[in-house]
């Protein structure tokens, strides 16, 4: 008897060292995989550490890693149409000190702002111009915000991410019918796959809104897709868990400072705030106009947008 629980012991020891392992090589493989961009540059006058913690979540026009067939399954157009680079979707994340109610702000692509060595542009032209360094630069400047994190998702590693988890739920109030991206979806709950997930969060001529509805889409699935990542049905299911994590690693980018354990954390408060505890907004806009060699852009309501962003600092 006493021989048999000695090899049961053992056995379940070696199980556990095995398990323990098995878990910490995973992690230093994922963590080590992630492609890591430098984000962030030390310039003079830079905003010094503000309350909580900031992220710049951006979806960039990336189609690196897409296969000619992916791009037309996709709808992205092809590599050519994208040349420069650029971002379909930016926002700041801001997370309280104290871990309170974080605020998901949707900065438009299409804002007029001043871009450092370039002058009056788009929001997104910063990133053209320089990447991720002088995109999180303009941020800063026009936010008054100190940027911590930075992550950046591609067309195919969207999709590949939403394929892997199984797919995400969404409600529509109306249905979405906008043929230039071949997106036809139906009133009311239902699951989209990765194709239909990219066409749904890039669609914008269908509203009346455009862009500013397109990016409470944007917020809307972005904690959908985020709170699924983290749920135990995808964490506690190898089938799910691993292709998630290998699609995030193959396109997801995070700045040159940024660990593994940094995006974990972030997935665990989207996925606590996703009842409710989150609140989502964009960025007070006060007018358009059209502009020579700029094209149409949004003017933003200075005196509200500095009240926004003052109440995060």
């Amino acid at each position: 008897m006493t021989s048999f629980i000695y090899r049961v012991g053992r056995m379940i020891i070696v199980t556990l060292v095995a398990t323990v392992v098995l878990v910490a090589g995973t992690w230093t493989y994922f963590d080590v995989a992630l492609p890591r961009v430098p984000a962030f540059t030390a310039y003079a006058g830079r905003v010094a550490t503000t309350s909580g913690t900031n992220w710049l979540l951006v979806g960039s026009d990336s189609r690196e890693g897409l296969t000619q067939q992916q791009e037309q399954q996709l709808d992205t157009g092809d590599t050519a149409d994208a040349s420069g680079g650029r971002t379909d979707a930016i926002m700041l994340l801001h997370i309280p000190p104290d871990r309170g109610k974080p605020t998901l702000v949707s900065l438009p692509r299409d804002s007029l702002v001043a871009i450092h060595g370039y002058g009056p542009n788009k929001l997104n032209a910063s990133y053209s111009f320089g990447g991720p360094t002088l995109l999180s630069r303009t941020v800063e400047q026009l936010t008054g915000l100190h940027i911590d994190h930075y992550l950046e998702v591609g067309f195919g590693g969207f999709a590949g991410v939403v394929d892997a988890v199984g797919g995400v739920r969404i409600c529509l109030p109306a249905a979405i019918h906008d043929r230039n991206i071949d997106l036809d979806l139906p009133a009311g709950c239902q699951v989209l796959d990765g194709a239909h997930s990219l066409k749904y969060m890039r669609t914008r001529d269908t509203f009346a809104a455009g862009d500013l509805q397109r990016e409470q889409n944007q917020r809307q699935f972005l904690m959908a897709l985020v709170a699924e990542c983290a749920s135990r049905s995808v964490l506690l299911d190898p089938i799910k868990f691993v292709p998630m994590v290998l699609s995030l690693s193959r396109t997801v980018q995070i700045s040159d400072g940024d660990r593994l354990y940094d995006l974990v954390q972030l997935g665990d408060l989207m996925h606590a705030a996703a009842g409710g505890g989150l609140a989502t907004t964009n960025v007070p806009i006060g007018g358009s106009e059209n502009l020579p060699d700029v094209g149409s852009v949004l003017l933003w309501d200075n005196k509200k947008a500095s009240a926004l962003f003052a109440g995060l600092h």
